[in-house]
């Protein structure tokens, strides 16, 4: 199937949280506006980091279904929210859970995407996942691209076009060595990671919790 829309950064990273809270979250998905706006402005697994409002994810869900990537589901009066990628861009797991960490994390190379996506698709090696990204690029239209050889780079990284080409900024920053976190830093990050956890099943909690209509 061809697709040819081109997304705005809240819709890519609503799908990329959609796409990851299926896989980690299964409990907790389909996912409600509050829990989405909680994936969507996670510090720890994103790069960029944003702040979305519940307004601007509202509206990007609209369109997102309009393009048939999103479907509505509802549980009592709460809305929950689902990703079609499988079935509109025809993408089985392992090609899933590499766009899927291209959107959250943005430009890596294969070694940095087969860490990153360990929870979504367990990749035996690096190579499998230079498979996935070579037959990501063969598509028509491509959905991932391979970026040009920085200066100071060893390794090259690949970008998802799900938003178009990127901008120079975006080259500039994918060119940058990854800086290796001290042990207090990750340890920091896997607390972060769990406060983020508990603000979903939270957000879960308010949704069912949420009184009826009354008459």
């Amino acid at each position: 199937m061809t697709f040819t829309a081109t997304l705005n950064p809240i819709q890519i990273r609503i799908l990329g949280c959609l796409v990851e809270k299926q896989k980690t979250t299964p409990d907790q998905y389909p996912l409600s506006l509050n829990g989405l706006k909680n994936a969507c402005n996670q510090k720890t697994s994103r790069d960029p980091v944003m702040n979305c409002f519940e307004g601007e994810i509202g509206a990007a869900l609209n369109e997102l279904e309009s393009l048939q990537l999103v479907s509505t589901q509802w549980s009592g009066r709460t809305a929950k929210y689902d990703h079609r990628l499988v079935r509109e861009l025809e993408l089985q797991s392992p090609a899933l859970a590499v766009l899927a960490t291209l959107m959250l994390r943005g430009p890596q190379t294969a070694a940095e995407i087969r860490s990153h996506c360990q929870r979504l698709h367990a990749f035996d090696d690096v190579d499998d996942v230079e498979y996935v990204l070579q037959r990501l690029q063969d598509r028509e239209p491509a959905l991932v691209r391979q970026l040009p050889r920085q200066p100071g780079q060893k390794e090259q990284r690949f970008v998802q076009l799900l938003g178009g080409e990127p901008d120079p900024a975006t080259l500039s920053a994918a060119s940058r060595p990854a800086r290796i976190n001290s042990p207090l830093e990750q340890r920091v990050s896997e607390l972060e990671a769990r406060l983020e956890q508990l603000q979903q099943r939270v957000a879960l909690l308010e949704d069912s919790q949420q009184p009826a209509d009354r008459h």
